[in-house]
């Protein structure tokens, strides 16, 4: 006899941070889309009435006391049990009519993420620079890993619990998007966007992010994680470039030497032998941790094949 197909279980993740205006709204979006899913808010130390607000729209609650959103995303995945996990923000802009699509998307093509790809409905959806400096980033990450996404900031995506499961989290702050989507790039998992339409906020909600500051910290986390998933270029970029100067101060001195047989600036000859030293122990460096690296990699990657692929409705 068939066992009855069971359908999967879908958690929404709502990380939430002084979003009384909006709440509200975002919470009764996902309840219409995906009916059969639970609905959990966790607030991050919120000095408004978000938390009051979420719980009477009928969602689940919950805190995480150190600040910043990727310290809520590693407690709502260590936390949450699910099939499907369809996070977004709490602040209204990512459209909740569209997570059905998603989560259609990742079951059907057995996907382990399906990113939501903004398309603003609204000039004000998009802070000023946030546009560029979205596109310079999605650049430099398929610079660095080969591959990318077209939205790497979307903070609307939806996992597998694979996915969730055997993602280390590290970030703390609003990089945490970025780290996910190397991630997923690093264990070549099978990944999907959909476009969706991204709105402005509603009136009463302000934006968290800083376009600087926050930049930076992922411009940070990008050249972070390029020193630690690929060690062999990244300290074999800098004995390349030492060994180069190295050369260019050498040159001179062998000529001189080959025409005279002295050496008359032994400074530069042990500046020059120096820097070749440390171009042989970057170059060095960079081949034992790659080494390290790949086995890191294996276990991980054993980890997320310890869970099973998403299984279609």
């Amino acid at each position: 006899m068939l066992e009855p197909v069971r359908e999967p279980t879908i958690a929404v993740l709502l990380p939430c941070y002084n979003e009384e205006a909006a709440i509200a709204q975002t919470v009764a979006g996902f309840r219409a889309a995906l009916p059969g899913a639970t609905i959990y808010v966790y607030d991050n130390n919120s000095r408004d009435r978000t938390v009051e607000v979420a719980r009477a729209a009928g969602a689940i609650v919950r805190t995480e006391r150190i600040q910043g959103k990727g310290a809520v995303v590693r407690r709502m995945f260590g936390d949450i049990d699910a099939d499907v996990y369809v996070m977004a923000d709490g602040d209204a802009t990512y459209d909740a009519a569209s997570a059905p699509a998603l989560v259609n998307r990742m079951l059907e093509e057995q996907l382990d993420m399906v990113v939501g790809c903004r398309v603003g409905e609204a000039a004000a959806a998009y802070r000023r620079g946030h546009r560029l400096g979205n596109a310079m980033l999605t650049g430099m990450l398929a610079q660095l890993f080969g591959r990318s996404f077209t939205d790497i900031l979307s903070g609307y995506r939806v996992f597998s619990r694979r996915f969730v499961k055997s993602f280390p989290v590290l970030s703390v702050g609003f990089e945490i998007e970025t780290e996910i989507s190397v991630h997923a790039l690093e264990l070549k998992m099978p990944v999907g966007e959909v476009e969706t339409p991204y709105f402005a906020r509603p009136e009463g909600s302000v934006s968290k992010l800083s376009t600087y500051r926050d930049g930076w910290r992922i411009l940070g986390t990008i050249a972070t994680l390029y020193r630690i998933e690929r060690p062999l270029w990244f300290y074999g970029a800098f004995g390349a470039a030492l060994l180069l100067l190295a050369i260019i101060l050498a040159v001179p001195l062998a000529i001189t030497y080959a025409q005279t047989g002295l050496v008359p600036r032994f400074p530069t000859a042990i500046l020059a032998t120096g820097l070749t030293i440390l171009a042989a122990l970057s170059l060095f460096a960079g081949l034992i941790l790659d080494t390290v690296v790949r086995g890191r990699l294996e276990v991980r990657r054993l980890a997320y094949l310890g869970y099973p692929a998403p299984q279609a409705r």
